[in-house]
């Protein structure tokens, strides 16, 4: 151990320092709120100096797909992953190659997998300042190297606040001074409070634009209300529409709200709401009667920029908007064929694509539907798929027609004296 120290400070004072205005970097990482961008200037500023071969970021992400994974057999059923996001450098044996590419056999570490795994689940960092034959059992590719004559290793876990968000491993061709180890661990605790604050950035973007966007439809809501207000009447049909709601308001199952034009469905669909457990999150309506047929499966799962001509911007769908709330689809009977086998996905797994992203979201959403059609007789003639009535119908109600109420609508279960409509 005392002569590879002798060594490694006698290079460093022959040669020049691995890092380059670190002093520098740690203050631009400060300026970043994008996470990507953030990862970036870290490979990108770390790697332009050609005695660095390699500088690579892992993050810590929720485990997905396993199938293509080279170390499967070492994941135990962990919930998390450590994934490639960024990558910068150059081989000396091939110049006009780069490594910027975050795919191939090292994009994803189990935790504990190999050195960058291992870094992560002990939280330690690794640092070989000198690498020397015969080299460490951890090497996964010891021609790699040498052909690149790899000299010094650093692996540095990214943590904020006890949380392993990453690593950062560094690939250097000349030996690591004990200075410029000092200065990557102070890199990676600058970069892990730069993550955590770009991710709050993004998180509170993307709530804002929620909010936007919920305000906007609920200003529409406003509107539309006021003008067809609430009638609220009398009588045994009313009284057994309101028992039909207190029984199924307090639970998430699906409900179908028959009835004629005119009667109420809507209303029944607010009172439903209003007194569920989801009544702190959004009542968000589709009159799919009212929707062009292209424009379906946008207006219900929403689109990317450029998904198609006229998507000048991202748009959140219908099922986004109502998440964690209630999703009232008005005249369900209407809903295309091709597209309600979509529609059976989500209220069978809570998942959806929006248009022209590949990304899965997952959405929870109370489904309440409404139809003025016979929608058994449409299901066995074949014009609506029949697992979808069936999924939509776990809980129909009626609603009367005017002719048998007594002078109202029945909004919600409140009673008035005989004669007295509200």
């Amino acid at each position: 151990m005392k002569s590879r120290k002798i060594t490694s400070m006698t290079t460093s004072v022959k040669r020049e320092p691995l890092l380059s205005d670190p002093k520098r970097l740690l203050l631009d990482l400060a300026l970043q709120q994008s996470v990507t961008s953030l990862l970036e200037l870290i490979v990108t500023r770390l790697g332009k100096n050609n005695r660095v071969a390699l500088v690579r970021i892992w993050l810590a992400q929720p485990t997905s797909d396993c199938s293509e994974c080279a170390t499967t057999d070492l994941c135990r059923n962990q919930s998390q992953c450590l994934y490639l996001v960024a990558s910068a450098g150059r081989s000396v044996v091939s110049p006009s190659l780069e490594w910027t590419n975050t795919e191939g056999a090292f994009r994803r570490f189990p935790f504990g997998a190999r050195k960058v795994g291992r870094i992560a689940l002990t939280g330690q960092a690794l640092e070989e300042p000198e690498l020397t034959e015969p080299l460490p059992d951890w090497i996964a590719d010891p021609d790699w190297i040498r052909a690149e004559g790899i000299r010094g290793f650093a692996g540095q876990p990214i943590i904020h606040r006890g949380e392993l968000l990453g690593v950062l491993a560094v690939f250097a061709r000349q030996t690591i001074a004990d200075e410029c180890m000092g200065w990557l661990r102070m890199i990676a605790d600058h970069a892990a409070a730069a993550i955590a604050t770009g991710r709050a950035f993004a998180e509170i973007d993307a709530l804002h634009k929620r909010l936007e966007l919920e305000n906007e439809y609920l200003r529409e809501e406003v509107t539309g209300a006021g003008a067809f207000g609430e009638l609220i009447g009398q009588g045994p049909a009313l009284e057994a529409v309101a028992r039909q709601i207190d029984l199924v308001a307090p639970t998430d199952s699906a409900v179908l709200i028959l009835g004629e034009s005119g009667t109420g469905k809507e209303l029944v669909a607010r009172e439903i709401h209003c007194r569920s457990k989801r009544s702190g999150r959004p009542l968000i309506k589709v009159n799919c009667a009212a929707i062009p047929r292209e424009l379906y499966e946008s207006e219900f799962f929403g689109h990317v920029k450029g998904a198609f001509t006229g998507a000048l911007r991202d748009r959140i769908g219908r099922f986004e908007l109502a998440d964690g709330g209630t999703l009232f689809l008005d005249e369900v009977g209407e809903i295309p064929l091709e597209l309600q086998a979509k529609l059976l996905r989500i209220l069978q797994e809570g998942e959806l694509e929006r248009v022209g992203e590949e990304r899965t979201r997952r959405v929870n959403v109370r489904l309440v539907a409404a139809t003025n059609r016979d929608l058994r007789t449409e299901a066995e003639a074949g014009r609506f798929r029949q697992d979808l009535f069936y999924r939509l119908s776990v809980f129909p109600l009626e609603v009367p027609g005017l002719a048998e109420t007594e002078g109202g609508y029945p909004a919600t279960g409140r009673t008035f004296p005989e004669g007295v409509v509200a």
